[in-house]
């Protein structure tokens, strides 16, 4: 069977896409087609595989069902949603600049800019409020209880630079969900981020117990109040040179501890991202950064 695909990338951070509606492929298949295709030397090459599929609610114009590179379910991704957005509407199958995208039962609105050549130039999302229950994220750690927070109207239980052992190490976190979890790390002065060995550190937070469903974890330093550099960690796929929930929960991260204003500017591997969010309680993160189509093909499955 060949199965038609487009690989596209946010920032670096790229999927294979397809069209769900034309190409069905049995729901029992899709995790072992995702570990395949994903193969950067026997697939495609790619950080997962996202289908777009048509729906039938009359509020939601498409559902993004996305798979990591090693074949299990993500609820959401950043960067894919934008390159969701951007195909959609390059490739005919919606004439709206605004479009709602559902992505494991949540709903994302999207605003869409359109350049001169007719194409999708840049994407705006709103992503939501972010989750700061440890219960919900998940997070098996203590919250701290928090009176009015910098930045912030928040007050409750969160996880807020908290200091966790890790490899023998104290690390301070921050736990947020975007609809994944993540855990931001605040790394100490004297560490250099380009030279922070990622690949050790980074599976210790994935898979330690205090994460259930295990965790993206994010390696940040910052610049000024309003740009911030990171690496990022994603669970079931290993570093990726961007990660938009994981941008979305950084600045939201930082603001929560007072270091940034209420616009961030993400500057991650491959590009950068701009993360807004007022710090109320209900009050929604947006994200917005570019979308590129890469290339379209064929493969045999």
């Amino acid at each position: 069977m060949k199965l038609h695909f487009t690989k596209m990338q946010g920032c670096g951070n790229d999927y294979v896409y397809v069209d769900g509606g034309k190409e069905i492929i049995p729901q029992e298949k899709k995790s072992e087609l995702a570990v395949m295709v994903s193969d950067r030397h026997f697939g495609i090459g790619s950080d997962g595989l996202i289908f777009i599929n048509p729906v039938s609610e009359d509020d939601v114009d498409f559902e993004m069902e996305m798979y990591n590179a090693d074949g299990s379910r993500s609820e959401m991704c950043g960067n894919g949603i934008r390159c969701v957005a951007k195909y959609v509407y390059d490739k005919g199958l919606t004439d709206k600049k605004n479009i709602v995208i559902v992505s494991a039962g949540k709903k994302k609105y999207i605003d869409l800019t359109i350049g001169s050549d007719g194409k999708v130039l840049s994407v705006k999302v709103d992503m939501g409020a972010p989750i700061l229950e440890p219960s919900q994220i998940p997070v098996s750690l203590s919250a701290n209880v928090c009176g009015k927070l910098p930045n912030t109207e928040i007050s409750g239980s969160a996880v807020i630079n908290s200091e966790i052992n890790v490899d023998g190490k104290k690390w301070k976190v921050t736990c947020v969900s975007m609809g994944n979890p993540h855990a931001v790390v605040f790394l100490d002065s004297n560490i250099d981020l380009e030279t922070f060995d990622i690949e050790h550190t980074g599976p210790l937070f994935e898979n330690n117990n205090l994460f259930p469903n295990r965790i993206n974890t994010e390696f940040v330093k910052i610049d000024d109040r309003n740009n911030v550099h990171m690496r990022v960690w994603e669970r079931g796929t290993g570093e990726t040179l961007a990660c938009g929930t994981g941008c979305c929960a950084t600045a939201v991260a930082c603001i929560l501890g007072g270091l940034t204003d209420n616009k961030v500017t993400v500057h991650v591997l491959g590009g950068d991202i701009t993360c807004t969010w007022q710090g109320l309680k209900d009050s929604s993160v947006i994200m917005e950064g570019p979308a590129t189509t890469v290339f379209e093909g064929t493969i045999e499955i």
